[in-house]
C-alpha cells in the first residue's frame, strides 16, 4: 500500500527551479533515504511533503488523499505526519516529557494522563527514562534529538520525515540517534529521511533516492545504488562522500 506519492512535483523560488518534476512512491513500512549534495533539493522536498511549502505544479498524495488540493486543511495534514529537523526545536521552558506530549494534548486532544503515559513509555524505551523532568539545556544534543523523535512518533503518524537529523550533532552522538531510527524501522514505521550518513543509508534504507539539481537522478535499492550506480553523477557523488 502506498503511503506517499509525488506526481510531477515542481517548486520554484524566484528564478530558481528547486524541484524539477519529482515522481516518488513510498510504500507502507518502507524506509526511503534521500541523498545528494547541498542544494540538490532534499530539504525543499521535505517541506513540500509537509505543506510548509506549496507546490507550483504536481500532486502530493498521502494515503490516497491529494494534500496539494487548496481546499485541504494543511494543519490537519501536518497532524498526520511526524517531522524531525536537524535543529531540535524543543521549547526551552518545557521539560522533556512536556515537549513530547504538547502536540498530543493540544492538537490531537489526547487526555493529559494518556499523553503522559505514552510519552513516558517512549522516553524510557529510547533511554531517556531518567530525563522526563529535564529541561533541554540539561540534555546533550543526542538526547535532545531523541526527545524530538519521540515527540514526532508519539501519535503514531502515517509518515515520518527525518531531515538531516544528525547534522547538528557531534560525531560521537550520531550513533545513538541512528540507533533510534533503526528501532523505528524495526517497528514498521514509514520513513522518508534526507541524510548525509551514507553507511547508515546503505544498511537501513529499503530504497535510496539520489537527488541532483532538483531531480531524482537515480533510484534503487541500497545495494543497487551504492554497489553499482549507473549514472556518472551518482558515481561521482558517492566517490566524493564515501572516501573522505
Amino acid at each position: 500500500m502506498s503511503v506517499l506519492e509525488l506526481r510531477g512535483v515542481r517548486k520554484r523560488f524566484g528564478d530558481n527551479d528547486v524541484l524539477r518534476g519529482i515522481d516518488l512512491t513510498v510504500d507502507q513500512h518502507q524506509v526511503v533515504a534521500v541523498i545528494g549534495a547541498s542544494g540538490s533539493g532534499k530539504s525543499t522536498l521535505m517541506r513540500v511533503i509537509n505543506l510548509i511549502e506549496r507546490v507550483d505544479v504536481g500532486q502530493v498524495i498521502l494515503t490516497g488523499e491529494d494534500i496539494t488540493d487548496p481546499r485541504v486543511d494543511a494543519d490537519a495534514v501536518r497532524a498526520r505526519i511526524g517531522v524531525v529537523f536537524q535543529q531540535f526545536n524543543l521549547f526551552p521552558h518545557l521539560t522533556a516529557l512536556d515537549n513530547v506530549t504538547l502536540a498530543a494534548r493540544k492538537v490531537h486532544r489526547w487526555p493529559g494522563d494518556e499523553a503522559r503515559r505514552r510519552g513516558t513509555a517512549l522516553l524510557e524505551q529510547f533511554g531517556l527514562g531518567d530525563k522526563l523532568d529535564a529541561y533541554p539545556d540539561r540534555l546533550s544534543g543526542g538526547q535532545q534529538q531523541r526527545v524530538a523523535i519521540v515527540r514526532a512518533i508519539l501519535t503514531d503518524p502515517e509518515l515520518l520525515l527525518l531531515d538531516e537529523i544528525t547534522s547538528a550533532l557531534d560525531p560521537q552522538l550520531v550513533g545513538e540517534v541512528l540507533d533510534v531510527v533503526r528501532d523505528l524501522k524495526a517497528s514498521g514505521a514509514t520513513i522518508v529521511m534526507a541524510t548525509h550518513e551514507m553507511a547508515f543509508a546503505r544498511s537501513v534504507a529499503d530504497s535510496v533516492v539520489f537527488m541532483h539539481q532538483g531531480r531524482i537522478h537515480e533510484q534503487g535499492t541500497a545495494e543497487e545504488l551504492f554497489g553499482s550506480p549507473r549514472l556518472p553523477e551518482t558515481q561521482e557523488f558517492l566517490a566524493r562522500v564515501t572516501h573522505r
